[in-house]
């Protein structure tokens, strides 16, 4: 069963069991999938399911922090929610601990020295790390252990 076909399957059992914003969160997600797939013009790979789903989870986190901050609370509520359904589809993420020996073995493998050398360590983290990785953490980590 594809990545898709998995999420459809679960719109629609949540569609019947009357979770309508699970149905809802799920059916956005399935729009967003498709446009993906007309855009590129070509079926989408587990890959780029799980890249469009990262934009999608950045997005609530953002609007839920911008709710918060405008002390609209039902609005951050309903954002962290479908935060919390979206994120159920990525697969786990790598703890901070593991990020950093990650980072530590590419700056010793690209022979980096300093800040200048990111451009050629970062892609090599992101690309090791696979879809497991947090982008902005590694970043942070790399900065740190280059200065």
């Amino acid at each position: 069963m594809s990545f898709m076909d998995s999420i459809k399957s679960d719109m629609y059992s949540a569609m019947k069991s009357g979770d309508k914003e699970t149905a809802g969160t799920l059916r956005t997600l399935l729009a967003k999938l498709k446009d993906q797939q007309i855009n590129t013009r070509k079926d989408l790979n587990d890959q780029d399911c799980i890249s469009v789903i990262k934009t999608l989870v950045k997005q609530r986190l953002e609007a839920a922090e911008m709710y918060e901050k405008a002390n609209r609370e039902g609005l951050a509520k309903k954002e962290k929610s479908e935060f919390e359904i979206l994120n159920s589809y990525l697969p786990k993420m790598m703890s901070e601990e593991e990020i950093r020996d990650l980072v530590q073995s590419v700056i010793t493998e690209t022979m980096a020295e300093d800040i200048s050398d990111i451009g050629k360590v970062m892609p090599v983290v992101m690309q090791q790390g696979g879809g497991s990785i947090d982008g902005k953490t590694a970043n942070k980590i790399l900065r740190e252990l280059l200065e």
